[in-house]
């Protein structure tokens, strides 16, 4: 599925799928990924003024907006990157500078564009590993060989093809050039420091193109002689090219935790001066600037920034406001109540109770989940989150997990049988606890 033409209802449709409710955020999402598509349709010098409208998500920790953006990713074909705005220091700092962002998400629109490029030339790749494998277990012609020993050579080959493609030579073994294992360096370093370890690794010798020959089954080369065959048909150069497009037109960036890099005014925190920091490093990326990468320069102008936070000490109104003024979208994502808990529980196409289900029916153990259970987990779960720290759907998990602990540690001895996880079972694992604040403090 490509949302490069879907329309804002189909991406609604998927979400609803995996996250329950928040439909305002959907909407706004929706709406800015169709935004990219119709702004690919306006005549170039129009194109050039419509700049994204990024989004900002306030909402309490497990609301759904990490999930949200881990479908979108699942989802699209556009170069997507999540990270966490905690994780970067201001330039001058030990740490990662916010510029890496730009370059992990230039990396990731590579490998996409080299995926990609790989099914278009599918059958060429496969030809060049099959000729490349035959040719090593056939012993090659001599020089000045008659036509009669060519006509041999060739239907021995046509032979070795057969076999080939039936799978009856994967057992054999071949001579292969492994790929080469010398690092390149870490793309969340600084381009200066990138140009450092490229000169280092050259000179050391860790760049030639072949590592050492390695004594492989064919099944194994297949796999192995799969880079070589996408290197050697594939134009390096024009893959960088269409990646530098795709990420400029189509990246997308998922800021969690943006609310860790505001500082609130009553703060007197020593790392105050480093979260500002961060701001204004990030504010030139948001606005547009170019940005050196592994594969070229990238202009930031059109990339849309998603940011999200609980705002639960700061507010939206603490981060710089010329960086508020890049994030004109708001939408504020709704606590969950009992109802959507149980939704939550039982709706999404990877729901926890499906989850539960396949995990124990490995164990030949069929798990039952009346309604009344359900609802009493959900009620749980809502009381547990008044109680103590509102972790959302997390809570969930714990208190699935308190509640099965027993029956999943004695599965072997339940194999064949029908469990049924009723009303009275929950009550009793994680009734007395959920009643008791300070106990559920620690175990939920």
């Amino acid at each position: 599925m490509h949302t490069e033409n879907m329309t804002p209802k189909e991406i609604v449709k998927y979400l609803d799928k995996y996250v329950i409710g928040q439909n305002n955020a959907k909407k706004t999402i929706a709406v800015a990924l169709r935004n990219r598509y119709r702004r690919m349709q306006l005549d170039a010098e129009m194109q050039q003024d419509v700049t994204p409208k990024n989004i900002l998500m306030i909402g309490s920790t497990g609301v759904g907006k990490t999930e949200i953006a881990r479908r979108l990713a699942k989802m699209m074909a556009l170069p997507f990157i999540k990270v966490e705005a905690s994780k970067y220091t201001e330039v001058g700092f030990v740490g990662r500078d916010v510029e890496s962002m730009i370059r992990d998400l230039a990396m990731t629109a590579m490998n996409l564009v080299r995926q990609t490029e790989n099914e278009k030339n599918k059958e060429k790749i496969e030809a060049y590993i099959e000729n490349k494998i035959i040719e090593k277990l056939l012993p090659p012609l001599p020089a000045g060989a008659t036509e009669q020993k060519k006509a041999e050579y060739d239907a021995s080959f046509l032979r070795m093809q057969e076999k080939f493609e039936k799978g009856e030579l994967d057992n054999l073994t071949i001579k292969v050039q492994m790929p080469n294992s010398a690092k390149l360096p870490e793309d969340g370093l600084p381009p200066q420091m990138i140009e450092v370890q490229e000169s280092i690794v050259k000179v050391l010798g860790g760049m030639g193109k072949k590592g050492p020959e390695k004594e492989v089954s064919v099944k194994q080369a297949k796999k192995i002689l799969e880079a070589e065959a996408s290197e050697a048909l594939l134009n390096e150069e024009k893959l960088k090219e269409l990646a530098v497009e795709k990420v400029e037109k189509g990246g997308i960036v998922f800021l969690d935790e943006v609310d860790k890099i505001a500082v609130s005014a009553n703060s007197q925190s020593r790392q105050d001066p480093s979260k500002e920091g961060v701001q204004r490093d990030l504010l030139p990326i948001v606005e547009g600037s170019s940005v050196n990468t592994k594969i070229g320069p990238v202009n930031t102008d059109h990339i849309l920034f998603i940011a999200a936070g609980a705002f639960h000490v700061s507010k939206p109104s603490d981060l710089m406001p010329e960086l508020q003024g890049r994030f004109p979208l708001r939408v504020e994502l709704d606590s969950l109540d009992e109802e959507t808990l149980y939704r939550i529980l039982t709706e999404p196409k990877n729901a926890l109770i499906k989850q539960y289900i396949a995990l124990m029916n490995v164990e030949d153990v069929k798990l039952e989940f009346p309604e009344e259970s359900l609802r009493s987990i959900a009620h749980y779960a809502l009381l547990a989150n008044e109680k103590t720290e509102d972790i959302g759907a997390r809570r969930l998990h714990t208190v699935m997990e308190k509640i099965l602990e027993e029956i999943s540690f004695e599965a072997d001895e339940h194999a064949g049988e029908t469990v049924t996880v009723d009303a009275t079972l929950v009550k009793e694992k994680i009734g007395e606890v959920v009643e008791d604040e300070d106990t559920t403090r620690y175990i939920l």
